[in-house]
């Protein structure tokens, strides 16, 4: 499902006009990639968690020349699902 095929959803489960879908729709993942982006976290209770995680620096190495590198310790942003949503999805 794409984000237009989403807003359509949305609209016809709410009775809501899909600009107004949309702007909710915006409006909302603009503020959790903010709020992640500024180190808090979003708890959805039954949907889930967003929050930055902290990854160490570590080694690698090159694909193209196997050289050994070191990659730079990071903050990447990361998304666990609550039990609803696990439940949900789980195969019986």
């Amino acid at each position: 499902m794409n984000k237009e095929q989403l807003v359509k959803a949305i609209a016809a489960e709410t009775g809501q006009p899909q600009s107004i879908v949309t702007k909710i729709l915006n409006a909302t993942t603009e503020t959790i990639v903010e709020t992640v982006a500024n180190g808090d976290k979003i708890t959805l209770v039954g949907f889930g968690t967003f929050e930055p995680r902290p990854r160490k620096e570590r080694q690698g190495k090159n694909p193209q020349t196997g050289e050994p590198l070191t990659i730079p310790a990071t903050t990447i942003p990361a998304f666990s699902a609550g039990k609803a949503f696990k439940d949900k999805v789980k195969p019986e």
